[in-house]
């Protein structure tokens, strides 16, 4: 999908994405940080209620994925399922151009993805223990290793853009060669496809993640066993003699 609009600044194109995410995150920042400083423990409103019901979704599905303690990781995970799923959502908007529509924004998220992956393997493993893992099974499968992150994040950024994409370009055809009403339907189908692309892309990061950190891998410790309890032994009578 072509630019809407763009920006020569200093002898630079800044296209409209730039715009549009910038303009999107401090619009993110604007509702969420007052919120997070009115947060009460009792009478709780709705805005609250619908938060602490999306952190308690993100930290239940992160904690069924690492099998461990949730909290390091869902700041990162809910942050980019909230940001790619407002994106997403402003396709629906005609003149408006989702920032997920352009590969670039979408090469950008992955980025954060493959630079967290090391950050928390290094952070529980140290640096030594995180490149070994590059040498598993065998040495001379380190660059198949190495190749095979690189690869993984080309197809994370490509697979968003593409699918945001596909969405936008049938809406547009459409839209001209079928009038507004047609479209309504697929504007609705187009809403659920971003919540759901949004939904896979922070499962794919919390699972590349949790493969860097080997939380699924890290035996459980084992429960104690409890010996069946013997009956008491029956006291010896007494003789007569």
């Amino acid at each position: 999908m072509n630019e809407v609009f763009g920006l020569d600044v200093l002898g630079l194109h800044v296209p409209d994405t730039v715009f549009v995410t910038l303009g999107l995150t401090l619009l993110i920042l604007a509702v969420l940080w007052p919120s997070s400083r009115r947060l009460r423990p009792h009478g709780l409103g709705r805005w609250q209620t619908m938060l602490e019901m999306y952190v308690g979704w993100i930290d239940s599905t992160v904690e069924g994925i690492f099998e461990e303690d949730p909290a390091p990781y869902v700041p990162l995970i809910g942050t980019l399922v909230a940001f790619i799923a407002v994106s997403n959502l402003l396709g629906v908007v005609p003149v408006v151009r989702p920032p997920t529509a352009d590969l670039s924004a979408t090469v950008a998220l992955a980025l954060v993805v493959f630079l967290a992956v090391p950050y928390y393997g290094i952070r529980r493993h140290g640096v030594r223990g995180y490149l070994h893992k590059y040498l598993e099974p065998h040495p001379l499968l380190m660059p198949l290793n190495i190749l095979g992150e690189l690869t993984r994040t080309l197809a994370l950024a490509v697979r968003l853009f593409g699918n945001v994409m596909s969405g936008q370009m049938v809406g547009a055809i459409l839209l001209v060669v079928a009038g507004a009403l047609l479209p309504i339907p697929l504007l609705a189908l187009g809403i659920l496809t971003g919540l759901v692309q949004a939904y896979i892309f922070g499962i794919l990061a919390a699972v590349y993640i949790a493969a860097a950190v080997e939380a699924q891998q890290r035996p459980k410790p084992p429960a104690p066993e409890t010996s069946p309890s013997q009956p008491p032994s029956p006291t010896p009578e007494p003789s007569h003699g």
